[in-house]
């Protein structure tokens, strides 16, 4: 039997690299992502140094740039012939409003549309490598989104970084469930997770006199999420720092909430 293929994205730093030093520890092939080749490359001698795996590969994107994105998306697809888990972690926090090339405010751009792309283009990698599994690393902050604005999506009239970081988190959720259940008879499993507030580049650039938990121990559920057989078949759930799933907020569950998401960032898979 072949080795379970793990993406995980953003990996290079905080959660990710904890859950890629983690599943490298286990008998799998680890393929990290980053921004930046060299920091990667040295992130890749970090893990090798720390346990015994050869099988660890590396791949190089900005998630603020879509066709970087569609690029990394061909670029695994024509190395692999199976992927088993997909870990969408890569995310951001910005303090003011930022457009990406593509004309999307940047945290909606790296946070949901750019995972939203990235797995739609490795689907069929997850379908020959199933039953694999998808987790979306999503935030408690979701819980913060009492109604949605669709006219100021992307703070287009008023720009608040708490409100748009937490509505980000909140599409990843709709995205999770509209996608369970889109893939529920083809062997690809679909759940997300708040891994707790850890002490990552991002809380401290976005909340700095938040002290968190270390990043080891944010990886731990989405290690979990990964590859342990006790979840294995679940899908469509969302853990809030815990290994077992509980409820989102009630707007997640919304249909017609999760579907005007769907289109948003369908239409950017298009372009």
């Amino acid at each position: 039997m072949p080795k379970p293929v793990v993406l995980i994205t953003g990996s290079t730093d905080g959660i990710g690299k904890a859950t890629a030093r983690i599943l490298a520890g286990e008998d799998t092939e680890v393929i990290v992502h980053g921004r930046d080749e060299t920091k990667g490359r040295e992130v890749l001698k970090e893990i090798k140094g720390l346990v015994w795996n050869r099988n660890l590969d590396l791949v190089i994107a900005d998630f603020a740039v879509l066709d970087e994105v569609r690029r990394m998306a061909g670029e695994i697809t024509s190395r692999y012939n199976h992927l088993s888990v997909l870990i969408n972690n890569a995310g951001t926090y910005e303090k003011n409003r930022v457009l990406t090339t593509d004309n999307i405010e940047r945290m909606f751009a790296v946070n949901y549309i750019a995972p939203f792309i990235l797995t739609h283009g490795l689907l069929p990698l997850l379908e020959k490598g199933s039953p694999s599994r998808v987790v979306n690393v999503a935030s408690i902050a979701h819980r913060d989104v009492r109604q949605i604005d669709w006219d100021n999506l992307q703070g287009e009239r008023r720009y608040d970084p708490f409100d748009a970081y937490a509505l980000s988190k909140f599409a990843d959720i709709t995205f999770t469930y509209m996608l369970a259940d889109r893939t529920a008879a083809r062997g690809v499993t679909v759940n997300c997770v708040h891994p707790g507030v850890v002490a990552t580049k991002m809380l401290r650039a976005g909340f700095p006199g938040i002290r968190g938990k270390p990043p080891a121990e944010g990886a731990k559920i989405p290690a979990f999420l990964a590859l342990s057989p006790d979840v294995a078949g679940l899908t469509g759930k969302y853990f809030e720092e815990s290994f077992h799933p509980c409820p989102s907020s009630p707007l997640t569950y919304d249909k017609a909430v999760q579907q005007r998401f769907w289109k948003v960032a369908e239409y950017f898979l298009r372009s």
